[in-house]
C-alpha cells in the first residue's frame, strides 16, 4: 500500500490545496512527474496561465530542463505564482487534464511504492468480473441449456475481450487510481469525466449490493430463517460491516485473500464436474425452446456475469509495473473466467434432468446435493459464501479507490483523498458501504437490471474516449497497444455497442426510470460541487504528482455559468 510505509505518501508536503474566494481570474494547474529520487515530485506545482505569462514560461523551462532531475534536489513550490485570492474553480484548474505525456507513462508514483503484483491482480480481476459460477443459474432458467452455453461462449468474444483490450491499453496509458474517469476526462473534458465516475461508481455500488443477497440465497436452504424478515436484515448489515472492515485493512490483504478464496470457491465445482462425468448426457445440452425465452433476464444475466473488466483500472495506481502487468493479468483473467463458467454449467445441465423452473440463483447447491450428497452441497454453499466475500471486497476496493482518484484530480472534496493508516481510502469505503446497505433490499433481478443500465451508459463514454485518444494522439506513449488500427478499433466496438442498445431496449420501464433519474442526478451534481467549491464550503485539492493530460477549455470568467 502506498501509505503503508512509516512516512506514508507525504500528502502534507505534496498535496496542493485549492481554496477559492468565489471568483478566479487566473488558474493554477498541476504538472510534473515523480522523479526517481525518493519519490519526490520533479515539479511540485506547475502554474498554467496564458502563454505569455512569465511564470508559465519559467515553469515550463524548469520542467523541460533535465539537469534538475540530476541534482537529486526537490524543486521549490511556486507559491508566488498562485493568484492572490486563490485558484480557479474545479474543472478549470487541477481538474483540467493538460497534455498527455509523450514519454514514459509511468504513473504518479514510483514502482517501489506499488503493492499489487501479477497473481493477486488476476484474482482481483476475477472477483471484479466473476467470482465463480454463482449467479449464472438464471441464464438456464431464462433460455434453456443450449442458449446458456452459447451465451457464455459468444458473449466473451463480443463483449469481454473488447472491454479487456480497451482496459489494457488505456489502463497502462493512464496508470492512476482514477481509471476510466481519467480516460473520459482526458478525451471529453472534466464534466463528462465526472459523469463517468458517477455512473460507474453507482453501478459498482449496486453491483456490490448483490453479494449479500447471493450469500443469503445460498445459505437460506440450510438456514431458512435467513430467507427474510429481521434475521435477513441483521445478516446483511453484519456481513457488510465485516467485509468493509476487511477492505479497510488494505489492498495487500484483499489481494491475497482473493487468491485463497478463489481457490477454495472453485474446488467444489471441480469435484462436482468429476462426479458428474459418468452421468453426463450430451443431448441435454442441446435443449432449446425459442418460444419460451425471457430475453431480458437472459441477456442481463450474461451481461452482468461477463462485464466490469474495466473496474480494475481504478486500482492501476497500486499495480507494480502496470504497463506490463495489467495487460497480462487481463489476458489470463479472461481465460480463467470463461472456463470457471462453462465447466460447472456443462456439468450441471448435462448430468441432471432439466427443470428450468429450478434454475435460479443458488441452484448449484441443489445440483451438488443431487450429484454428490449433502457434504458437496454444504461445500458449494460455503464456497458461495466465501466467493461473495471476495467479490464484495474486490468491488469495494475498485469503488473506493475510484473516489480517491477523483479526489486527487480535484473532482471531489479532498477528504475523499485521505488515506487510513493502512493506506486505504477511508471516506470512499464508508460511502460505498452505505450505498450497499441502502440497495441490498432490492431483488436480485432488479439489482442486475439497474446496474446494467447505468453500466451501459458508462461504457459508451469509454468507447468514445478510446477512439478519440487513438485519433487525436496516435503517437502518445502506450505501454500496451491493441494490435488494431483506428478503423479496426471502431469495427471491434460495433458488436459491443449493438449489445448495449439491446440491453437498454429490453430494460423495464421501472428500471429505465430509476436509472435515468440516477444519471440526471450526476448531471446536476457536478455543477453543484463546482458551486460549493467556489463558495469555499468544502475544500478541493489536486495531487501535484499526477501527470498532465490535456487542455480542454480556457480559464473561467467570474460570471461563467456552472454547466459547461
Amino acid at each position: 500500500m502506498r501509505a503503508s510505509t512509516p512516512h506514508g505518501r507525504r500528502r502534507n508536503n505534496n498535496q496542493v490545496e485549492l481554496q477559492h474566494p468565489g471568483h478566479g481570474e487566473e488558474e493554477g494547474g498541476i504538472g510534473g512527474s515523480m522523479a526517481d529520487t525518493g519519490g519526490r515530485p520533479e515539479v511540485s506545482l506547475a502554474t498554467v496561465r496564458s502563454p505569455g505569462h512569465p511564470a508559465a514560461s519559467t515553469t515550463a523551462a524548469a520542467a523541460a530542463d533535465p539537469g534538475h532531475a540530476d541534482t537529486g534536489q526537490e524543486k521549490p513550490t511556486v507559491e508566488s505564482a498562485q493568484p492572490a485570492n486563490g485558484a480557479a474553480p474545479m474543472g478549470e484548474c487541477g481538474t483540467e487534464y493538460r497534455g498527455l505525456p509523450d514519454g514514459d507513462a509511468g504513473g504518479p508514483m514510483p514502482s517501489s511504492a506499488r503493492t499489487v503484483s501479477m497473481i493477486p491482480l488476476i484474482f482481483l480481476i476475477f472477483y471484479e468480473v466473476s467470482g465463480g459460477p454463482f449467479g449464472i443459474e438464471d441464464s438456464v432458467g431464462a433460455a434453456g441449456p443450449l442458449l446458456a452455453i452459447i451465451g457464455f461462449l459468444v458473449l466473451p468474444v463480443i463483449w469481454s475481450i473488447p472491454e479487456a483490450l480497451i482496459t489494457a491499453e488505456l489502463g497502462a496509458m493512464f496508470p492512476e487510481n482514477g481509471g476510466y474517469v481519467v480516460w473520459v476526462a482526458s478525451a471529453l473534458g472534466p464534466y463528462w469525466g465526472f459523469q463517468q465516475g458517477w455512473m460507474k461508481w453507482l453501478s459498482g455500488v449496486i453491483d456490490n449490493a448483490l453479494y449479500p443477497v447471493l450469500f443469503l440465497d445460498y445459505l437460506k436452504s440450510g438456514v431458512p430463517a435467513l430467507g427474510g424478515g429481521a434475521p435477513r436484515a441483521f445478516a446483511v448489515v453484519g456481513l457488510t460491516a465485516v467485509l468493509t472492515l476487511l477492505n479497510y485493512r488494505g489492498l495487500t490483504v484483499v489481494g491475497w485473500v482473493a487468491i485463497c478464496l478463489g481457490v477454495f470457491s472453485l474446488l467444489p465445482f471441480f469435484v462436482m464436474g468429476l462426479i458428474a462425468l459418468p452421468k453426463l448426457r450430451p443431448a441435454r445440452w442441446l435443449v432449446i425452446d425459442l418460444h419460451n425465452v425471457d430475453w431480458n433476464l437472459y441477456l442481463n444475466t450474461l451481461f452482468w456475469n461477463l462485464n466490469y473488466w474495466d473496474s480494475i483500472s481504478t486500482l492501476a495506481g497500486e499495480v507494480k509495473n502496470p504497463g506490463k502487468t495489467l495487460p497480462k493479468a487481463l489476458f489470463y483473467a479472461v481465460i480463467f473466467v470463461v472456463v470457471a463458467y462453462l465447466y460447472p454449467l456443462l456439468a450441471g445441465t448435462g448430468a441432471v434432468p432439466l427443470d428450468r423452473g429450478q434454475w435460479t440463483d443458488g441452484y448449484f447447491a441443489d445440483i451438488a446435493k443431487l450429484l454428490g450428497g449433502a457434504w458437496l452441497m454444504w461445500w458449494v454453499q460455503s464456497a458461495a459464501a466465501l466467493s461473495n466475500m471476495g467479490m464484495f471486497v474486490a468491488e469495494m476496493s475498485s469503488d473506493s479507490y475510484q473516489l480517491l482518484g477523483m479526489a486527487e484530480r480535484g473532482m471531489l472534496p479532498s477528504f475523499f483523498a485521505a488515506r487510513s493508516r493502512y493506506g486505504t481510502p477511508l471516506a470512499g469505503i464508508l460511502f460505498s458501504a452505505s450505498g450497499v446497505l441502502l440497495l441490498s433490499m432490492m431483488s436480485f433481478q432488479e439489482i442486475v437490471a439497474a446496474e446494467n443500465f447505468l453500466y451501459c451508459f458508462g461504457m459508451l463514454l469509454e468507447f468514445v474516449a478510446f477512439i478519440l485518444h487513438r485519433v487525436r494522439r496516435p503517437d502518445a506513449a502506450r505501454p500496451y497497444r491493441v494490435p488494431l488500427g483506428t478503423a479496426g478499433c471502431v469495427a471491434m466496438l460495433v458488436p459491443p455497442t449493438a449489445l448495449i442498445a439491446v440491453v437498454l431496449a429490453l430494460s423495464t420501464l421501472k428500471v429505465a426510470v430509476v436509472s435515468l433519474g440516477a444519471v440526471a442526478m450526476g448531471l446536476v451534481l457536478q455543477p453543484a460541487l463546482r458551486f460549493v467549491e467556489k463558495k469555499r464550503w468544502l475544500r478541493f485539492s489536486v495531487n501535484p504528482d499526477l501527470p498532465e493530460i490535456g487542455v480542454i477549455r480556457p480559464p473561467a470568467a467570474p460570471d461563467e455559468p456552472l454547466v459547461p
